[in-house]
């Protein structure tokens, strides 16, 4: 058995890029910057060192979100990992990419290096926000002691 799957987030490195196949299924392109956290040997400090992933999408998902992906946007993803090679000029080339089927935005449109999250998720428009939260439904009010015994508890 095997398992193809990768979590990241990061900072988008470029705006997304829309194309299609010839059969008019929309390909949306983008890259994101993940940061990996290793202690310098000279200074002993720690230092991030990015680390360069090509996202791919497929279909009506990227074409809606391509007006959101903007550079330095903040986002997770979910997806697995494809392996491609080719050949170009007589040189063979290869990458790994990661196919995307969750995408959440990590920063709101206005922020995107600010880090606040707006709960948007791969598939919505973003929405504006409301200025007061809407207040949580208060608890239900229980007499533990007259409803719950000992015997009732299956553990």
């Amino acid at each position: 058995m095997s398992i193809n799957r990768v979590m990241i987030s990061g900072n988008l490195t470029r705006d997304a890029e829309l194309r299609s196949t010839q059969s008019g299924m929309a390909i949306l392109g983008f890259g994101v910057a993940v940061n990996d956290r290793r202690k310098n040997p000279q200074t002993g400090d720690w230092e991030d060192y990015p680390n360069f992933v090509d996202c791919t999408m497929f279909g009506t998902r990227g074409e809606k979100l391509q007006q959101y992906l903007t550079k330095g946007t903040k986002v997770a993803i979910e997806g697995k990992l494809r392996y491609s090679s080719w050949e170009r000029d007589g040189q063979r080339r290869s990458k790994l990419e990661v196919i995307v089927d969750e995408l959440e935005f990590m920063s709101s449109r206005n922020s995107a290096n600010q880090g606040y999250d707006n709960g948007m998720s791969a598939g919505y428009a973003p929405q504006p926000q409301p200025m007061m939260a809407a207040q949580p439904a208060p608890a239900p009010i229980m007499n533990a002691s007259a409803s719950v015994y000992d015997e009732d508890i299956p553990f």
